[in-house]
């Protein structure tokens, strides 16, 4: 593992040792030593102005994995109202930087929670290059057996071993998995696991969704960030008209991305990377829970989840997608107040709803 440090300020003049051979907008640097600088200052696109708190939301943290510190923040309507739908979250960065904490990613779970009326449960997970893939997908499967245990005490009455807070708000019986950008490509990953256990317990193979008190009824993927050795014609066009020349996010920035935070060695169509990757898993024989895939029309990765949705529907999978035009990569964390992120949550909503309804047909 390399070494990790937090600069106070900026790198000192550069050394042999210490040059710097990758940097991710100022907030990671890794040194030619293989150490890696982590900003203490927070990114400029998370200002200070974001809210804090909403009239109608409740919120705290816990800690989900106390041996790797990680933490989730957890949202719940107020006051309450009964059980209401789990939406769980994991929040973007390229694998290599973001948090639950992120003063954007904040504002969107607040709105999230107060416009859906669902607990949100925002997940933080290991970051690259101190870490690299898959262990963010690890924490994603870790985070989802620690929803499971806190469902399986609420259920058992086993207060001690329950957080309270959480379970007398959550209905564990209607959780969706959530993700933007590389939350996104968790969320999917969390998918394809799931549908290969169920397949394999459909072949009288014993999994642990038998006893499982958590029923996951889709998955909804925000921008994910998807990967290839292959260029796509949105990457391409590098800077799509409308996003504008200031954009975060460009070809430079996603491959770095990848080279940072992908096992070394491998390349864009790592599995990880790439759903249709020559050593990624056959999507077709996984059985999918339902999944909105959101897309944004400014956004360089725009095609490869178009065709993502496309793919799956090709070979019968349910999936929806909805995509928003006029927007660029992150706008819903960008402008959390935007009419543009309302109609997102209003969409999230109209899938939550549509496939609970199904879920009670199906049963009926």
């Amino acid at each position: 593992m390399p070494a990790v440090s937090v600069a106070a300020g900026c790198c000192p003049a550069s050394t042999p040792a210490n040059e710097v051979v990758e940097d991710i907008f100022g907030l990671v640097r890794i040194l030619r030593d293989g150490t890696v600088v982590r900003s203490p200052v927070g990114p400029v696109f998370c200002p200070t102005t974001f809210p804090e708190n909403h009239p109608s939301v409740e919120w705290k943290e816990a800690v989900y994995d106390k041996a790797k510190n990680l933490v989730v923040r957890m949202y719940k309507p107020s006051p309450a109202g009964g059980k209401v739908p789990v939406l769980v979250h994991f929040h973007g960065g390229g694998f290599c930087i973001g948090s639950p904490s992120w003063a954007n990613v904040h504002a969107f779970c607040l709105r999230l929670t107060a416009d859906t009326g669902a607990v949100v449960l925002s997940a933080g997970y290991r970051l690259a290059p101190e870490h690299r893939l898959p262990a963010a997908v690890d924490d994603g499967a870790a985070f989802m057996r620690w929803l499971r245990a806190q469902s399986s005490a609420s259920a058992n009455a086993a207060e001690a071993d329950a957080d309270a807070w959480l379970t007398e708000a959550a209905d564990f019986g209607r959780v969706f998995v959530t993700g933007d950008s590389a939350g996104a490509t968790i969320a999917h990953h969390l998918s394809v696991c799931a549908g290969v256990a169920v397949e394999a317990d459909d072949a009288g193979e014993a999994g642990e969704q038998d006893q499982d008190q958590v029923t996951i009824r889709g998955y909804i993927l925000l921008l994910p960030f998807f990967g290839g050795v292959e260029r796509t014609a949105s990457e391409q066009a590098e800077c799509p008209a409308g996003a504008g020349a200031g954009s975060l996010l460009s070809l430079d920035v996603l491959d770095r991305f990848w080279r940072v935070s992908l096992p070394a060695g491998a390349t864009r169509d790592h599995p990880v990377a790439n759903p249709f990757g020559p050593d990624s898993p056959d999507l077709g024989s996984v059985d999918f829970r339902p999944v909105l895939v959101v897309v944004a029309g400014l956004d360089l990765l725009r095609d490869r989840a178009v065709d993502y949705a496309e793919r799956l529907a090709a070979v019968g999978k349910p999936v929806e997608l909805a995509e928003f035009a006029g927007a660029a990569h992150g706008f819903f964390l960008h402008e959390p107040g935007s009419e543009a992120t309302c109609e997102l949550i209003r969409a999230v909503g109209r899938f939550v709803d549509s496939c609970v309804i199904s879920a009670s047909e199906a049963a009926a």
